[in-house]
């Protein structure tokens, strides 16, 4: 199968405003193995194929070598004003974009990758499953950018356009290479320090 280059290759975003509140700082800035969750998430989407890479940033203010810095001053309404602000901001050459989280570590590049390939063979939305369940990280066409802002509201990020149009969702098996546990509290923290995740 070719790859997918340059202005044809799904763009990746990563969603990394929030101020972690239950956690008691950002998430962006939290390490694991020496590595900022931000720096992890925009390798696993560079690694996974995806050019460019954005981050959308909120409450804590980040710079990260090999990706695009977005503002969302509207941060603390929810998920949904970071992935309006990170569609807007997407180049329009771009065709599709990977959107994943910063506070999932376990997605990996082979995750994110599934996505890509499975874009490469017509998926226009794409959705990363685990043991059938939808979850993260997802992909959309370019031609959906509209519809999925428009859906997304509070801290529901892409879910709200995804219930409302199955029709269009490739499901994506990926619990063989990833999986979808995120960091929401210090106990969470502590369990995934406890790990080799590299």
């Amino acid at each position: 199968m070719m790859t997918l280059r340059g202005a044809e290759c799904p763009a990746g975003l990563l969603l990394a405003a929030g101020e972690g509140s239950r956690l008691g700082r950002p998430k962006a800035l939290v390490e694991l193995d020496g590595e900022r969750l931000v720096d992890r998430g925009v390798r696993t989407l560079r690694d996974g194929g995806c050019s460019p890479v954005l981050v959308v940033a909120g409450a804590a203010q980040i710079e990260v070598i090999g990706a695009v810095v977005v503002p969302n001053p509207g941060w603390r309404t929810g998920m949904g004003s970071s992935l309006r602000a990170g569609l807007s901001a997407l180049p329009p050459e771009c065709p599709a974009v990977v959107v994943a989280l910063v506070d999932q570590p376990l997605v990996t590049a082979a995750a994110v990758r599934r996505l890509v390939e499975a874009y490469e063979r017509g998926a226009r939305v794409a959705v990363a499953t685990y043991d059938g369940r939808p979850r993260n990280p997802v992909l959309i066409a370019r031609e959906h950018f509209a519809a999925a802002a428009e859906a997304a509201e509070g801290d529901a990020g892409a879910r709200s356009f995804l219930r409302a149009r199955p029709e269009l969702v490739t499901a994506v098996p990926c619990a063989d290479v990833a999986a979808p546990d995120d960091i929401d509290t210090p106990a969470d923290l502590a369990a995934f320090t406890s790990r080799n995740l590299r």
